[in-house]
């Protein structure tokens, strides 16, 4: 590159970082007119000085800046290796899909296999177990933790069962010496879903780091953001090989993109029904698709996880202050706890009205919305009653009346870093006198 293109290059990533300082800078809080949202996308010049870098240099596929945010991800995973993908659901999608795969021989999971999986979350948990053939089995949720039952989730073992797939619930971990007991006491796979969790932490490990595969998400709404996008992360080298197989196109040349004979016999492969010496960047081994991030997006990451620690002690201050805050109402509603050993990265405050209080969910976030205080109910409810299960092929575990709680009391609000102080005192405050006069 010339010495003036040098020159221009930064003169533009100046002026970016100016832009983004007038042009995308906070407003103040007004508690008259400004929302509160329940979550967001905190950024800076840092990112975007970090994506038009990324643009000039027009690679646009998975580069530089990928490479520098799958390493450094990994570190702060605690994990050997980080994959990133388009999305927290194809992260999910690759994980569960890759205990299915043929190269584990008679470890696979095979269609009419059963997973456990908890009666409440995000869809995108249970979906790539359905989509693979597998049977869910649906496992109570235990209140004030919104995990799973640890008692109804060892009832629902059957010699089905395969594998446990489980989301870390709004950033509070579950209880995992209970799930991987269960695991090895049957032989069984664990998936950690921890898009909702970056930094969370159980008896001082990172999560993801338990099972076999952990998962992320980096929707605007997580607690990094890269627009769309996500990763798998694996301390196994096994699996590693088989979630990149998977995320790129299904073969089974490991070559980065831009490279070629990494294997050093590119054309000494003999593999399949293909003649022997076919081209091993054409070889599939896998059923898989194209689900890569773009170094665009990992660019925005990387400036992203230099803010991680913050927005994370940010989360803890804003869910302790609400915490206290709502305290004297504990009448009324059912306030959160961490779950024993564990150190949660909290995604979200979430309160369940109890059966009995003098009015219900609905009309308390109705109330809250009209102070203009954004609430999220606690993803699908109980998803055994969601419109796409009818005709799926699932297993119920028992009764699950927390579940059918969560789906007709629960909600959840906002504690992202981009709320101060100022936002906890004005939805304390909407809290407050929507409580007490239900309390007269």
């Amino acid at each position: 590159m010339s010495s003036e293109a040098e020159d221009l290059r930064a003169e533009i990533l100046r002026l970016t970082a100016r832009y983004a300082e007038l042009a995308h800078a906070q407003p103040p809080f007004n508690p008259a007119r400004s929302p509160v949202p329940v979550s967001g996308k905190l950024y800076g010049a840092p990112e975007m000085v970090n994506l038009v870098d990324s643009a000039l240099e027009f690679w646009l596929t998975t580069g530089r800046f990928n490479d520098t945010f799958e390493a450094r991800l990994a570190a702060t995973l605690e994990s050997r290796y980080a994959l990133t993908v388009n999305s927290g659901s194809s992260a999910n999608l690759l994980a569960l899909t890759a205990l299915t795969s043929p190269s584990l021989g008679p470890e696979a999971l095979k269609p009419g296999d059963e997973v456990i999986t908890c009666a409440t979350g995000f869809p995108t948990t249970v979906n790539p177990i359905l989509q693979n053939g597998l049977v869910p089995v649906f496992v109570d949720v235990s209140l004030p933790t919104y995990n799973i039952d640890i008692a109804a989730m060892a009832a629902a073992v059957t010699p089905r069962t395969r594998a446990i797939m489980l989301a870390h619930t709004l950033g509070n971990p579950f209880d995992l010496d209970a799930v991987m007991a269960l695991a090895r006491q049957h032989g069984l796979r664990v998936v950690e879903d921890c898009c909702d969790a970056l930094g969370a932490r159980y008896d001082g490990q990172a999560v993801g780091g338990f099972g076999e595969i952990g998962t992320l998400s980096f929707y605007p709404a997580h607690h990094i953001t890269t627009g769309e996008g996500g990763a798998v992360f694996t301390k196994s080298s096994t699996y590693k090989r088989i979630l990149e197989s998977l995320r790129d196109w299904g073969r089974d040349c490991w070559c980065p993109p831009g490279n070629d004979n990494t294997c050093k016999k590119r054309f000494g492969w003999q593999l399949g029904g293909l003649p022997e010496g076919y081209d091993h960047k054409y070889i599939y081994s896998h059923l898989g698709y194209n689900l890569k991030m773009t170094d665009l997006q990992a660019a925005i990451g990387v400036s992203q996880l230099d803010r991680l620690d913050g927005f994370i002690a940010s989360r803890r201050r804003n869910f302790a202050a609400l915490r206290a805050g709502l305290q004297a109402f504990e009448e009324f509603l059912i306030l959160p706890e961490a779950t024993a050993k564990a150190e949660p990265s909290w995604f979200g405050f979430p309160l369940t009205v109890r059966p009995g209080a003098p009015f219900t969910r609905d009309a308390l976030v109705a109330h809250l919305h009209q102070a203009r205080i954004a609430t999220r109910y606690l993803f699908g409810g109980n998803l055994v009653h969601q419109p796409y299960m009818r005709g799926q092929n699932f297993r119920i575990c028992g009764a699950t009346p927390n579940a059918d709680l969560v789906m007709t009391s629960t909600f959840w609000i906002g504690v992202y870093p981009a709320l101060g102080p100022a936002h906890i005192a004005h939805v304390l405050d909407s809290f407050a006198g929507f409580l007490t006069q239900a309390g007269r």
